[in-house]
């Protein structure tokens, strides 16, 4: 089982999630997230932003995002990201990222259910 992650741009939301669907991914968790990529966020000139962390003067500000989570099997991953890949890609700066990681083991609180049965 695999947990994928993927950060988009927030306009893109509702037209990766219907892409999801329809490829038989309903299962998503979103959240908003914010943050920065190589680009450093979004450079602005005075008056500078107040950073949410540390109380100091920035010149720089996080970019909302959108997060989301899901898990599958193995095998169906590839499948998962080329739909996120196509639903996503501008090819400006801020596409966004998807990260793989591994899940030891799964279990739905509701039924037991334990493993890929689970997801």
């Amino acid at each position: 089982m695999k947990e994928v992650i993927a950060i988009i741009r927030m306009n893109a939301i509702q037209k990766t999630k219907r892409a999801l669907a329809d490829a038989g991914f309903p299962s998503v968790t979103a959240k908003v997230v914010f943050g920065r990529g190589k680009q450093k966020g979004l450079h602005i000139s005075p008056p500078a932003t107040i950073s949410p962390e540390d109380g100091k003067e920035s010149g720089m500000r996080y970019i909302p995002k959108r997060m989301l989570i899901m898990a599958l099997p193995d095998e169906k991953v590839d499948e998962l990201v080329k739909i996120i890949m196509e639903t996503n890609r501008t090819g400006e700066i801020g596409d966004g990222r998807i990260f793989i990681c591994p899940i030891e083991d799964a279990v739905r609180i509701r039924t037991g259910e334990i493993g890929e049965e689970a997801i």
